[in-house]
């Protein structure tokens, strides 16, 4: 709204999604036939429902209670050849594209602003649809790349039996496939993961002989599963697989156990960084398709930036008026406190890289009349302490240390509100959250320190029989 950006509409890809869901109930389905033993004929899936036909009527029978047990809000019915059909039904169906959605949102958000200073607005539409818009981004197709990017990991022991030539000419193992590597070689690896991409929970840079290399750490259960495939596999090629590409295939030399590795593939610093920021965010959990994208102008921006200008120098001119008018010379001690509340409340949104919008705008007026309340609470308490009788100098060091425990708690109070805000809120209320968190912490700083830094350095050793407050 202030200086235009950009617009995307996604689409999730839900097909994906259900090809790879009645993948996963094909196999379990397998090895539920093959534990108890009954024979079948024609197992197969498609991307909304498992079949497999059974010729004994007690067989069969059987199955469909097994299949039954597989998955909650499963569908198992049987026609006239005795052909089993599982799917999932409509209230599944409708629970599982929310949540695919959902969760399609949570990991786009982490993606592109992954320390919530950015303010993108990121919102469903229907039913498999988001809505992304980027403040101040005149070019998307990085934040396209970005998105483009699945960023399903999983880890996979090459099949040393078998080359990528033989595999080619058909001779391969049914428990085997054919991947594309990174390096522009093919791989031989097991169809099934050792461990997957849901078990890490970190990922960062890392620079190791002068290059950028990826560390990864695993949760409880995926060191576990890390370490005992690499305990029982010395010597073996262990594949990392992302989005269906190796990019790594390093030969075990010995059992990992810390639940800890390191990714290498000569990588450079943005690509290692990516790769990192993306391991952390999550798997997207069904591609997204770009349907609409749309650079969009500062439509209001000027009139906005306009009225956020002009409230903030009024807001300045009132609160200046007014501690001026309450109490003189200390009054003006506080508008140089509240012109560095500004600056330093400024120079902390720049470094770490605040897009500022009109909720940030009103975070910062908001702290401008904010920034006087801790001026307002020693200026009170050292006029109080001179009343009762107490030397000025004495007076004045009371009045900052009598009221700092009030301004503490003020203050608290109003930065757990800020985080509790950032912690629930997205895009312009983060925003709001962060300016306003800044300028109540920054508040503290320049009121307690900043203007008795003033009022020592024209005050400080002197015999004073009045004070202009």
């Amino acid at each position: 709204d202030l200086q235009g950006g950009s617009n995307l509409l996604l689409q999730v890809d839900f097909n994906n999604v259900m090809k790879d869901r009645m993948s996963t109930l094909e196999d379990s389905a397998r090895q539920t036939l093959r534990e108890h033993r009954i024979r079948y004929q024609n197992l197969s899936a498609d991307s909304s429902s498992v079949k497999v036909k059974i010729d004994n009527l007690n067989a069969r029978n059987q199955a469909m209670g097994y299949f039954r047990k597989l998955e909650d809000g499963l569908k198992v019915s049987v026609n006239e050849s005795g052909t089993i059909e599982i799917k999932y039904t409509d209230q599944a169906l409708a629970q599982l594209r929310a949540r695919v959605l959902d969760q399609s949102i949570e990991i786009v958000r982490r993606r592109i602003d992954e320390l919530g200073t950015k303010e993108p607005v990121i919102q469903s539409q229907g039913i498999d649809r988001i809505v992304v818009q980027l403040p101040g981004v005149q070019n998307p197709e990085e934040v396209k790349q970005l998105l483009g990017k699945t960023a399903k990991m999983s880890f996979h022991l090459v099949d040393d039996r078998t080359n990528a030539a033989d595999a080619r000419r058909g001779k391969l193992n049914s428990a085997s496939r054919v991947v594309s590597g990174m390096d522009g070689g093919e791989y031989v690896i097991a169809r099934k993961s050792v461990v997957g991409g849901e078990n890490l929970v970190d990922a960062q840079v890392n620079f190791q002989d002068g290059g950028a290399v990826v560390s990864f750490k695993f949760d409880n259960v995926g060191g576990r599963k890390f370490g005992e495939i690499t305990k029982n596999n010395i010597g073996r090629q262990l594949a990392i697989v992302l989005d269906n590409e190796v990019i790594s295939a390093p030969v075990i030399q010995s059992a990992i156990m810390g639940g800890s590795g390191v990714i290498t593939g000569n990588f450079t610093s943005e690509d290692a960084n990516e790769l990192a920021m993306l391991l952390r965010s999550g798997a997207l959990p069904a591609p997204l398709e770009v349907l609409e994208e749309r650079t969009v102008g500062a439509g209001l921006g000027a009139d906005s930036i306009q009225a956020g200008v002009v409230a903030s120098v009024i807001g300045l001119i009132a609160v200046v008026v007014f501690m001026i008018a309450a109490y003189g010379l200390f009054g003006l001690f506080t508008t140089a406190a509240v012109f560095m509340n500004l600056f330093l409340m400024l120079g902390a949104m720049s470094f770490i890289g605040t897009t500022l919008t009109l909720p940030g705008i009103a975070g910062i007026i908001l702290t401008i009349g904010m920034a006087v309340d801790a001026n307002v609470l020693i200026f009170e308490r050292i006029k109080e302490e001179i009343r009762n009788g107490r030397p000025i100098q004495q007076a004045i060091n009371e009045g900052y240390n009598g009221a700092f425990t009030s301004i503490f708690d003020a203050n608290l109070t109003t930065i757990l509100t800020a985080i509790i805000l950032y912690a629930v809120g997205t895009g312009p209320i983060q925003g709001f959250a962060v300016t306003l968190a800044l300028g109540v912490a920054i508040s503290m700083f320049t009121a307690i320190t900043g203007t008795r830094a003033i009022v020592n350095f024209l005050y400080g050793g002197k015999r004073l029989e009045k004070l202009s407050i």
